[in-house]
């Protein structure tokens, strides 16, 4: 890949690493995640999935190394790129309409104090349509299940103007038909040149429908198309050779068009 190419991308790493308590969590990690792609982050717990996304979003500092953000520093490009937490970890007892909660993405737009005016309300409205949650954008957050809560997050990103999603175990505890709706959201925004990293420890599911892998135990093991990377070496290398490989069906690979049928 070109230097050139290189910058145009909207989501690099570059030599980063992050040390924490003298502990290296993550070890000279680099990729590169192209616009209208889906990544999937995979790797063991402890793997440093969560550091990563961390960094990205400017949780957590890098001890060396940088992320760029459509080439350039990420403290320059904030609201970019948002993250979806994952719905387990939300305490869903405040009381919040799915509407507030959409809205919230506009802070950076209209700021804590001022009143959000016309241009948020049909953004907050075109996000909660994009995601199929515009009927109930009156519900209380805490009344929507696990997989209506993930959309109302992504509205949330899509109404805050990000074109870099970062999916946290997105499907954890999620019935499987709101794993099938959430996905179908989430390939139309791929399709609209969104990036989408988003960590899972399904492999069968990423090997499905992301366009690229991310193979990471600390450093990276492998980074490409799930055909590629998703070999049985490389399963070695992220969960040890007696390691469970949550893998099944049509061997190592699957099926890594499945989203284009």
């Amino acid at each position: 890949m070109t230097a050139t190419a290189l910058h145009s991308a909207p989501l690099m790493a570059e030599e980063l690493t992050v040390e924490r308590s003298g502990i290296v969590v993550l070890d000279k990690v680099s990729f590169s995640a192209g616009p209208g792609c889906i990544m999937g982050v995979v790797g063991p717990n402890g793997a440093g999935k969560s550091t990563l996304f961390n960094v990205i979003t400017s949780m957590l500092p890098a001890t060396s190394g940088r992320v760029l953000v459509h080439g350039k520093p990420m403290e320059e490009t904030r609201g970019l790129v948002a993250y979806v937490p994952q719905y387990e970890r939300v305490n869903s007892r405040i009381p919040m309409s799915a509407w507030e909660v959409v809205m919230q993405g506009r802070i950076r737009h209209a700021g804590w104090f001022r009143r959000q005016g016309r241009a948020d309300r049909e953004a907050a409205d075109e996000a909660l349509n994009r995601v199929g949650m515009w009927d109930r954008r009156k519900s209380q957050i805490y009344e929507l299940s696990g997989g209506q809560r993930q959309r109302i997050f992504v509205a949330r990103a899509l109404a805050q103007g990000a074109d870099i999603l970062l999916l946290d175990e997105a499907f954890s505890g999620v019935d499987l038909a709101s794993q099938s709706s959430l996905m179908s959201v989430l390939l139309e925004l791929r399709d609209d040149g969104r990036t989408i990293l988003m960590s899972s420890h399904d492999i069968n599911h990423m090997a499905h429908f992301c366009d690229e892998c991310l193979c990471l135990n600390c450093n990276v093991c492998a980074c490409g198309p799930p055909s590629d990377v998703l070999t049985e070496e490389v399963m070695t290398r992220l969960y040890g050779p007696f390691g469970s490989v949550p893998f099944h069906g049509h061997g190592l690979g699957g099926d890594s068009h499945g989203h284009h049928h």
